[in-house]
């Protein structure tokens, strides 16, 4: 214990108080959480064992032509269900030991050092997040979420269950993918791919509005341009994400030093249908009770929890391509 339990204080509340930083600095660190936070497509859940994404898997059954004083179907329609998702949980631990503490002593240079290393700590649960988005939710024993690696797949009509449902039993939870069709990427091919890609992903209005790419796909596509057909989203470059307009979609390149798109990979999403969805209790907060002590330590630590997954509605309005 510390002589000057105000000291620990400050490093509790320090952290507290920038709970909130966090979240929005992890949000504005990856181009697929921006885009699902403008469409309010981040969406906490208040308990449960599982997270329930519902979603509509069939037309209703009544709709149809009639004529007169024909009697008009009104029977009972099942067409709402829901996917669910295991609840994955992440934490990074903040850390200062007392001879920091003696070392920092006033309250000014205490929350200097805990706003460095929250900072830190921010960047390290961002990448951690982000490399998440694509994965397939198998890495630390399945403990991490399960990302575009799994709900954008690339053999959708394999058996197998993603959001307890079974993709090769039902079709309207097959995403698209053309995987080594046509050959690998070229220049000379990429936006003919797209233009597949799209079409068979798009449904009247509702289409692609986002394509994560990595270095190789990203310099294929921009090599395919003409000088005057690169247009730039004005929106997405604000927000510091190279990107360029296909369509009505933003190409984002997120490869570059550290980042996780998977090579010669490129998805195609629609955010429309995705969702991340934290606990309202675990997004970024630090765990109770706000000051920790070690045991044989001189040391107090504080945790920085997140508790969720990324989820989807619609699957089938899902693509991605990928070389051989």
């Amino acid at each position: 214990m510390f002589a000057n339990s105000a000291i620990s204080d400050v490093v509790a509340t320090t952290i507290q108080s920038r709970t909130g930083v966090v979240a929005d600095n992890v949000t504005k660190n990856n181009a697929i959480l921006t885009k699902l936070n403008g469409r309010g497509n981040i969406k906490t859940f208040s308990g449960g064992n599982v997270i329930l994404q519902e979603l509509s898997f069939q037309e209703n059954g009544n709709a149809g032509w009639y004529s007169g004083y024909q009697a008009l179907p009104i029977g009972a329609q099942d067409v709402i269900s829901a996917a669910q998702y295991d609840i994955k949980q992440a934490a990074c631990g903040i850390t200062m030991s007392g001879l920091e503490m003696l070392q920092n002593a006033s309250k000014e240079q205490i929350i200097d050092l805990m706003e460095a290393r929250i900072k830190v700590g921010e960047a390290t649960m961002a990448n951690l997040i982000a490399a998440g988005l694509y994965s397939d939710g198998t890495a630390a024993g399945g403990k991490q979420i399960g990302g575009l690696a799994i709900a954008v797949s690339k053999t959708p009509t394999a058996a197998a269950v993603y959001g307890g449902i079974d993709q090769s039993v039902w079709t309207f939870w097959q995403n698209k993918a053309a995987v080594g069709v046509g050959g690998a990427a070229t220049a000379a091919n990429i936006q003919q791919k797209f233009n597949s890609m799209y079409a068979q992903t798009s449904r009247g209005a509702d289409h692609v509005d986002l394509i994560m790419v990595d270095n190789g796909y990203w310099a294929l596509y921009m090599a395919s341009l003409q000088t005057l057909q690169r247009f730039q989203d004005s929106a997405m470059a604000k927000l510091g994400f190279p990107s360029v307009q296909y369509m009505q979609s933003d190409v984002v390149l997120d490869g570059g030093i550290g980042g996780f798109a998977p090579v010669n990979v490129a998805y195609f999403l629609n955010t429309k249908y995705l969702f991340l969805r934290p606990h309202k209790q675990r997004n970024f907060v630090p765990l109770d009770p706000s000051k920790r002590y070690s045991v044989n330590q001189d040391a107090v630590v504080q945790l920085l929890a997140w508790a969720g997954n990324l989820t989807v509605s619609g699957r089938q309005f899902q693509g991605v391509i990928a070389d051989a």
